[in-house]
């Protein structure tokens, strides 16, 4: 039998797909490199966002026919009832399953038609065998869940409560993956900030953990919600001077509005967020800061949208994410009746941003041209003999060779910038 799994959302998810088709490989299934080989499909999916939603079910509207289709991730458990009246498919099933698909794919091949979307709080051990999408890169889930009660989001349905793994597991992976030649670590989950509460522990104590371990690797730290850096940032900055961490911090303000912020259960002020901007920067100078952006937030005035713009002007971040407000199944935002913006106003206002944003980038990039130093090379590029690599505040640097330079650590000097990565030419392999 052979089964395809095909990934779609966030760098967690990323990671389950890895050990769905890690689980499956130890288990004799024959990982099919198209689904049309396949005999069993699992779309792993996401359901963050509205329009994140329609184009998965829609690509399982267009699934190759006779195939047996499980649908894993998010997406079940967040919207099973659009799933189940508009997509036919054979399994559902939870994230983060681990190795159970091993015994889903088993029963939904025998004809069965598995839905098993009740156990939220699963932690799968973090040494399961995995297919990694990119041999320099590993993705570590540190802790699943979150603390936080933001009303918009629908994430937390499908993910259950915070959840931690020990340091100890974390390093032992870690070292693993080092001896097998991972260059480059993304340490994820829906909040990083979140980790190790639950059991008296930090984001800030694991990535001084991580430090600490030899061998040649980056760690990139995953998204933080902003109130959940405050009470350990001194820490933490102390934490990222360390070679080892990517010198990148993504710090979600959602909205530059503090009526906004509290309708959408954010639980900072636009100034909290600027005084850790400004923090982190005064201590790591290069820094490169991304956010998040909620326009068309419920209530969501002129002068609230202008307040966004305002702070991005302001804080000027190296990377912002634009996104549209859509309500999501279950919310509180999805109840709000009064005080709704016109989706011509969130297109307009989304545009607004966009450009804006662009303009900020652009600006950002500009003073890394001439820069010269270390670039890790962790993807390959977009056209033939290209190659993307990262420096140590994780800026993209685009670099042409007819060498394989994946997992090289290179000598290089960016020449030009545009608003989403630098070009760079080798100065020394």
């Amino acid at each position: 039998m052979q089964v395809f799994v095909r990934n779609f959302g966030c760098s967690a998810n990323t990671a389950d797909g890895e050990v769905l088709a890690g689980c499956l490989a130890q288990a004799g299934f024959q990982l099919a490199s198209s689904e049309s080989e396949a005999d069993v499909l699992i779309y792993n999916t996401c359901a963050v966002k509205g329009p994140t939603e329609n184009r998965i079910i829609n690509a399982m509207k267009h699934a190759p026919e006779g195939k047996k289709l499980i649908v894993a991730g998010c997406l079940p458990v967040i919207s099973f009832e659009r799933l189940s009246r508009e997509v036919c498919f054979n399994g559902a099933i939870g994230p983060s399953v681990g190795s159970g698909i091993v015994d889903v794919v088993s029963r939904v091949y025998a004809g069965e038609k598995v839905v098993e979307l009740s156990d939220l709080n699963c932690k799968p051990p973090l040494d399961l065998p995995r297919v990694k999408t990119n041999p320099v890169i590993s993705v570590v889930p540190v802790n699943y869940g979150c603390l936080g009660s933001c009303s918009y989001c629908c994430v937390v349905f499908a993910r259950g409560h915070l959840r931690s793994y020990d340091i100890r597991e974390i390093d032992k992976r870690v070292q693993s993956d080092v001896a097998s030649g991972v260059k480059e670590f993304w340490i994820t989950s829906q909040d990083t900030a979140c980790y190790g509460r639950e059991m008296g522990s930090s984001l800030a104590e694991l990535l001084t953990a991580l430090g600490d371990l030899p061998g040649d690797f980056k760690v990139r730290v995953g998204m933080m919600t902003p109130n959940m850096v405050t009470d350990m940032q001194d820490k933490l900055i102390n934490a990222f001077r360390n070679d080892k961490i990517f010198k990148f911090l993504h710090l979600p303000v959602q909205s530059g509005d503090d009526e906004t912020l509290k309708h959408m259960r954010r639980f900072y002020t636009s100034e909290q967020f600027k005084c850790i901007v400004e923090t982190f920067r005064s201590e790591l100078p290069d820094l490169t800061l991304a956010t998040d952006i909620i326009v068309g937030f419920p209530g969501e005035t002129e002068e609230a949208f202008e307040n966004t713009i305002k702070l991005l002007d302001e804080v000027k971040p190296d990377v912002t994410n634009v996104s549209k407000f859509f309500a999501r199944p279950k919310t509180a935002a999805a109840q709000i009746q009064n005080g709704l913006v016109d989706r011509k106003e969130i297109k307009r206002r989304s545009a607004v941003a966009a450009e804006l944003v662009k303009r900020i980038s652009s600006e950002r990039n500009q003073r890394w041209v001439g820069w010269v130093g270390q670039v890790l090379v962790d993807e390959k590029g977009k056209v033939e003999g290209s190659w993307v690599g990262r420096n140590f505040a994780y800026k993209p640097v685009v670099i042409k060779s007819s060498d394989n330079l994946l997992g090289k650590t290179l000598r290089a000097k960016t020449v030009k910038a545009s608003a989403t990565y630098l070009e760079g030419t080798i100065i020394e392999k």
